[in-house]
């Protein structure tokens, strides 16, 4: 699963703020970084525009906590192998951490904690929202499903495509383990010599939980916090009237109260950064003009397939189809939310939305 479009928001006259980059490289297969003390940075193979996920593994005693796990893959479990081999010198992985649901973060969790014998620790919503995704495979395509991408401007192809995909999430994951230790927010967790802080976001997952460390100076963000992907935001059809926006801005703002800017970002993807206040900045900022640009667009009607161009720089091709319908209905519901548009569904089922006034 791909996790977000390049700088969905970005635009040239807004770029990118300038973040420092400490290395000059990042882990090699089979290898590992010293972050800090304790702290090592590996990668696990993605494939496809996303090449990697970084995961990192932090000194617990006389093993290794893990921070996320890679997808579900035979080339993951070899990455895997080769790390406990190697880097991890065939230490014992005594707790795994999850920062969220999607497969490339959690799809290896069952199998580290049950190759070790060891606790599953994520936020609730985070694990049951898990659950519930798997227990689609195998199922056809929701009729409500269907309703949705049609309202959306789905055309008949793209809806055909949508049945024949559907319930693949379970085929990123290993079995989740049946139990697991809640993470919340605001908790410390003690993990070797350090404690490190709950910090929850929401909007691109419902309970994203990072880790900040206050001692070593060290953000994991998973992806809440990308120095160069504009993490994916989106309605999906189980919660069409969500606003997750708003939750997502809310949130970011949040984080940058609560951890200092001096931290050392771990990100998902990427690369460890310096700048977590001027990227969240960033990031708020690019959905704020996007809006803007979606308010303008709106004095005419419109469908949700007909203002990615506002909202995106890259061409939509069928493969991003979804991403970017969910995450252009994100702005709308933000809209509607606010009262700033209406929406009116045709004789079709196709939803338009126009600005008030």
């Amino acid at each position: 699963m791909r996790d977000g479009l390049e700088e969905t928001t970005a635009i040239p006259e807004h770029p990118r703020p300038k973040l420092t980059y400490p290395f000059e490289a990042g882990p090699k297969a089979g290898e590992a970084i010293d972050i800090a003390p304790g702290v090592k940075w590996l990668r696990m193979p993605l494939g496809g525009s996303l090449a990697f996920i970084n995961v990192w593994a932090i000194e617990d005693g006389e093993g290794w906590a893990i921070v996320d796990t890679g997808i579900a893959s035979p080339d993951t479990a070899k990455a895997w192998r080769v790390a406990i081999a190697g880097p991890l010198e065939v230490r014992p992985v005594t707790r795994v951490f999850v920062t969220h649901m999607h497969p490339d973060h959690i799809g290896m969790a069952g199998w580290l904690t049950r190759k070790f014998q060891c606790r599953l620790w994520i936020t609730r919503l985070e694990f049951l929202m898990c659950r519930s995704l798997a227990a689609d495979s195998g199922r056809e395509a929701p009729a409500d499903a269907l309703t949705f991408y049609k309202a959306a401007g789905w055309d008949e192809e793209a809806l055909e495509t949508y049945r024949s995909k559907f319930g693949g999430f379970g085929r990123g994951l290993h079995a989740l383990p049946d139990s697991f230790q809640r993470l919340t927010d605001g908790q410390v967790v003690r993990i070797g010599e350090h404690d490190w802080h709950v910090v929850v976001g929401s909007g691109h997952s419902p309970e994203h939980g990072c880790l900040w460390c206050p001692d070593l100076k060290l953000l994991i963000s998973g992806d809440q916090v990308l120095p160069k992907i504009s993490s994916n935001v989106a309605v999906f059809p189980t919660e069409p009237e969500a606003d997750p926006l708003a939750d997502w801005m809310t949130s970011l703002r949040r984080i940058k109260t609560r951890v200092p800017d001096d931290v050392l970002v771990l990100p998902a993807h990427n690369d460890p950064f310096r700048g977590l206040h001027a990227r969240i900045d960033h990031l708020v900022g690019g959905h704020e003009r996007g809006l803007n640009r979606l308010r303008q667009l709106l004095a005419e009607p419109k469908r949700a397939v007909d203002v990615f161009h506002v909202l995106f720089r890259r061409r939509i091709d069928p493969g991003l189809l979804g991403l970017a319908t969910g995450e252009s209905l994100a702005h709308l519901n933000h809209l509607l939310a606010t009262g700033e548009v209406v929406r009116r569904r045709d004789e079709a089922g196709v939803d338009w939305y126009r600005a008030v006034g």
